[in-house]
């Protein structure tokens, strides 16, 4: 069975992360297969309306390190920037559940949702600086926006979860329910916004958008070149190193 499952109906396209054995960690294949369903929701008029879920136990660990580390992101058409690209210009409502960990990735693409739901359970966190790197997906220009800089440094300096409550003070969710509940409240909310005209969704989101699309893209295009210098440097080699021997990492001497 596939890793992303995705599924349309009644002009709602639900897009499914479907590898809880690994706590729903991401590929380079699936973020392929996200970039390619966001495309088909995205240009198809019979789709109104797109939705991100996970389990109630998880929404996404993140990259997959293994995979990451034999497949890193080579260039703008790699799978993960096609993906990011795809999230951050996808021109129709997008709506989010989200359940148990969010991590890095996992949380960054929210930003881009109109409507995120989240299980009580839900644990956000942003931990590039302790694996050498810098945020991605435009976080380090949408984090500030939405938390105020403090509470965005503490979250991607730090690097340490956050949980539903605290999402939702900052505004990152709009509610926080029971996590059996999450993924049934984000399927409602789609179905309203599909139930509302087309055109008038898109020209209120493009509306809302307009005066940062191109502000983001150019700060993911900044992130990206920082991302990857960073990942061949020495600091982002022994967290990657730490993480896969399941030990501590050691900046003392970097």
């Amino acid at each position: 069975m596939s890793d992303i499952l995705t599924h349309a109906e009644n002009g709602v396209m639900t897009i499914t992360f479907n590898r809880l054995e690994r706590k729903n960690s991401i590929t380079a294949a699936m973020y392929g297969a996200m970039a390619d369903a966001l495309a088909q929701a995205g240009s198809d008029p019979a789709i109104r309306v797109a939705v991100l879920q996970g389990h109630e136990t998880v929404f996404s660990a993140g990259n997959d390190i293994g995979d990451f580390l034999n497949q890193p992101p080579a260039g703008a058409d790699s799978p993960v920037f096609r993906f990011l690209r795809g999230i951050a210009t996808f021109p129709k409502p997008l709506v989010a559940a989200v359940c148990g960990p969010a991590v890095g990735v996992g949380t960054t693409m929210l930003f881009h949702c109109d409507l995120v739901y989240a299980g009580d359970n839900a644990a956000f966190s942003m931990p590039f600086v302790n694996l050498g790197l810098c945020p991605e997906a435009a976080s380090s220009l949408l984090v500030p926006q939405m938390f105020g800089y403090h509470r965005a440094a503490e979250a991607l300096l730090l690097g340490e979860p956050f949980m539903a409550e605290a999402a939702l003070e900052v505004g990152l969710v709009n509610r926080v329910v029971p996590p059996t509940e999450a993924n049934g409240v984000a399927q409602a909310a789609a179905r309203k916004l599909a139930a509302k005209p087309l055109g008038a969704l898109v020209e209120t989101k493009r509306l809302m958008k307009k005066g940062q699309q191109q502000l983001v893209a150019q700060q993911m295009a900044d992130e990206g070149q920082s991302f990857s210098r960073l990942l061949g440097e020495p600091a982002a080699r022994e967290a990657f190193g730490a993480f896969m021997a399941k030990r501590l990492p050691d900046f003392s001497k970097i």
